[in-house]
């Protein structure tokens, strides 16, 4: 987590939108001595932050790498809550477990856990999720919602919502989501969603959503490149991974404050709006076996509606998806 000072700082910077701030003026709104102002400048250029100064005008933000501290994540972002407590790490096994592990000892709802690097990154079903250094998002929320774990679910939804729309507005893609957390581009999977719980049997503590997204990468494995890609491999360009977390942080933000409010319903249309399958012949592959169907919808509670040769409509709550050609 980084300091309250430097967080101040980036917030003056924000809110001046590319105004010069003098060292006088940053001393005064931080309540320390200009050296100490300087000494935060120096540590946010090691960061990666470039930094214009001028005598008789002082400091300016004009850019910054492609990183996806607290530093870059918080400088503009615009959310009460999500991402307020950051905690960022080089690398990791698993931002899941780390959140977990805050949980339990009492973060605040919106924290958020990021890496630039996951060495052990989890997917559903005990999947592993390939997560190179520098080149995606990896990411966990941390919301405490008043409601029964039944519900919880529904949260794999709004995060896929979320998504969607983050990357349709930073690129010229147009991604589409596969019941109940892929994110898919051209067929292939640039990003998953697991969406994971502390409760007790009638009682959320917490719900961890991990994001997993392939940003920036060039290529994959080959095991992976047939059903995989990225936003560059798509785009041809790169896209500044903290303005997209920003981003998906800021509509999980106001999608989770209209569920708690109204309840699922008023999101349903906008999910299906954005679902690749719903229409199509699909296989859904559940643990006591195989249903095949039309994929018609989802119900109020985000279940998917699967209608077999008979007109029989099953409601699916847990399976992989199969989209027939």
């Amino acid at each position: 987590m980084q300091s309250p000072t430097r967080k101040k700082i980036l917030e003056i910077f924000t809110n001046k939108q590319n105004e010069f701030v003098s060292g006088e003026e940053l001393a005064k709104l931080l309540g320390c001595s200009r050296t100490a102002v300087w000494k935060h400048i120096e540590e946010l250029r090691k960061e990666g932050f470039q930094l214009e100064a001028l005598r008789k005008k002082g400091y300016r933000i004009i850019d910054t790498k492609d990183r996806v501290s607290e530093n870059e994540i918080q400088l503009g972002l615009k959310t009460k809550k999500l991402g307020c407590t950051i905690y960022y790490v080089e690398s990791i096994d698993s931002t899941q477990k780390l959140a977990h592990s805050l949980v339990q000892d009492g973060c605040p709802e919106g924290t958020i856990v990021v890496a630039e690097e996951q060495l052990n990154g989890r997917g559903r079903l005990a999947r592993t999720w390939f997560s190179p250094k520098y080149s995606g998002i990896w990411m966990s929320v941390i919301l405490r919602p008043t409601l029964p774990p039944k519900m919880s679910p529904q949260f794999t939804l709004i995060a896929a919502i979320a998504v969607v729309q983050a990357i349709a507005e930073n690129t010229t893609l147009h991604p589409e989501i596969k019941w109940p957390n892929d994110i898919l581009i051209n067929g292939k999977k640039v990003s998953g969603i697991l969406t994971e719980l502390q409760a007790d049997s009638d009682k959320v503590h917490a719900i961890i959503i991990g994001i997993g997204i392939n940003v920036n990468q060039k290529q994959f494995p080959d095991e992976l490149k047939q059903i995989a890609t990225s936003l560059f491999i798509e785009s041809g360009k790169e896209t500044k991974r903290s303005h997209l977390i920003q981003a998906i942080l800021e509509k999980i933000e106001t999608y989770y404050q209209i569920y708690m409010e109204k309840g699922f319903a008023p999101l349903k249309l906008l999910w299906e709006s954005y679902a690749v399958s719903i229409g199509k012949d699909i296989i859904a592959h559940t643990l006591n076996g195989d249903i095949i169907g039309k994929a018609i919808g989802i119900t109020d509670e985000g279940v998917l509606k699967l209608e077999d040769q008979d007109e029989k409509v099953h409601l699916i709550y847990s399976a992989d998806i199969e989209i027939q050609s």
